[in-house]
């Protein structure tokens, strides 16, 4: 998902496109192997064990790479900073920006041809579950462990715990994330939690809601048609990207799960008695406390009613929020605050997240060249730099805990709201394939109940299609 006071980011709307036979790949319109991997031997040794003796940043001064980005506020934030790495070591970069509506049509076909035409390439941590598989991603774990190849004042273990785990992943049916190869390393990220207008709470004398029952009926309670405001925005169009946010992290909260695994057997549980008891919630929520046009809201729509006084609270990314309380920015600007969001029944406040990260083409010809790049733009110095700059959750707890703090101010409730969630966020989806597919018709189901499918019928129907379709 990060919208800040400058260009908004990806909206995450998703179309399907089969390339090449590969896997059909969402694209987004405005959120090398090793271990673990296929392809075949050419394209995916790694190299990182021919690196030796001491660290050096200009050891390959003189070299040159490419990278891949689409225009986004993490990368319009290190744009300017590329000089400074072309300075610390003498590899000058070339940055080749794609329009986010083709974005990852051309990263496809790039990687599915092994040409090797960018070293370096952004990602968000799903879109590793396909295309680690098919060898295109370079693993990172070597590289970052060799001493030669990586500074000692890296500190990999100063980047938030499940922002490394949401990037690792060994491809097997079944495991959990957090094992086999690291294929991309994160880079800046979002969690997903509630911003609401404090003006009109403090006005009414409203107690933030601790539960999601007290959170329908507050929002519930906001809801006023007459005068077109309502009590809260989240996702509903016919997009995996209307799940990930708020969906998912109050689904998780609720007891709710997407699949379980039996060894390399999933069995979609979307449907268990805690899932259609919290979408029936959901979906309500959505009819009497939404927007009144809810199946086609992405995030854009959803902050803009915030802004504009007529959602009284969003349930999405925290950073998507945060640009509307900037002095000028919405109407309501300075009338902001955060809060988590509901706990679920167990005192839980397990957080979905989303993070963009850099991964290296394993087709690349220049994979030392492409690590020192992402090892410079996911250290320290230049995400402090970056974050000074433009807006963005840092990856890192060392910059969240200097540089970020400082940017916080004039937001109530934002640094206690990631505080309390930091520890209980990372992606609570099961990594599989067919992820994108999957969690699309996830989404289409919502709006079917939401048009008067019963609830239990409907994810029952979905769970089957999909359990058959994951273990295919």
């Amino acid at each position: 998902m990060s919208e800040q006071s400058r260009p908004l980011p990806l909206s995450r709307r998703t179309a399907l496109a089969a390339l090449g036979g590969a896997a059909a790949v969402p694209l987004l319109s405005a959120c090398g192997v090793g271990t673990g991997g296929g392809g075949d031997a050419a394209a995916t040794a790694n190299g990182a064990a021919e690196v030796t003796g001491s660290f050096d940043w200009k050891a390959l001064s003189g070299e040159s790479i490419k990278i891949l980005q689409t225009p986004h506020p993490y990368q319009q934030a290190f744009q300017p900073l590329l000089k400074e790495f072309t300075e610390l070591t003498g590899i000058e970069v070339q940055a080749d920006l794609v329009a986010e509506a083709d974005y990852f049509t051309k990263l496809n076909t790039e990687l599915a041809g092994r040409t090797g035409a960018h070293d370096v390439f952004m990602t968000g941590a799903y879109f590793i579950w396909q295309y680690g598989p098919p060898g295109w991603m370079e693993d990172l774990a070597p590289w970052i462990q060799n001493s030669a190849a990586t500074s000692d004042e890296y500190d990999f273990e100063d980047i938030y715990e499940g922002l490394r785990t949401s990037t690792r992943w060994d491809f097997e049916k079944g495991s959990a994330l957090g094992t086999g190869g690291q294929w991309a390393i994160p880079w800046g990220f979002e969690t997903n939690v509630v911003a609401y207008n404090k003006r009109v709470f403090d006005q009414r004398g409203i107690a933030l809601p601790e539960t999601f029952d007290d959170f329908i009926q507050v929002a519930t309670d906001l809801t006023d048609r007459a005068n077109n405001t309502y009590g809260v925005a989240f996702r509903g169009s016919k997009s995996w990207a209307t799940i990930h946010p708020g969906f998912m992290t109050q689904f998780t909260r609720e007891g709710g799960q997407d699949y379980t695994a039996e060894g390399t057997t999933y069995t979609a549980a979307m449907n268990s008695d805690a899932a259609v008891e919290f979408t029936r919630k959901w979906v309500d929520l959505a009819k009497n406390a939404g927007p009144t046009s809810w199946t086609t809201y992405d995030y854009p729509q959803c902050t803009g009613d915030l802004g504009n006084g007529n959602a009284m609270m969003v349930y999405d990314a925290d950073s998507a929020t945060y640009p509307k309380n900037k002095a000028g920015a919405s109407k309501e600007a300075g009338n902001l605050a955060w809060y988590p969001g509901p706990a679920g029944p167990d005192g839980s406040y397990a957080t979905n997240l989303w993070t963009w990260s850099l991964a290296m083409n394993a087709a690349s010809k220049k994979k030392q060249a492409a690590w020192l790049f992402i090892q410079w733009a996911t250290g320290k110095d230049a995400m402090n730099k970056a974050t000074a700059s433009t807006f963005a959750d840092p990856t890192r707890a060392s910059v969240f805990d200097g540089s970020f703090k400082q940017t916080l101010g004039g937001f109530p409730g934002y640094l206690e709201t990631f505080e309390k969630v930091i520890d209980s966020t990372k992606i609570q989806f099961t990594p599989q394939t067919k992820f994108f597919e999957t969690t699309e018709d996830w989404a289409v189901a919502l709006q079917d109940i939401y048009s008067g499918a019963d609830a239990k019928s409907r994810l029952d129907e979905l769970a089957q299609a999909n359990t058959t379709k994951i273990n295919a």
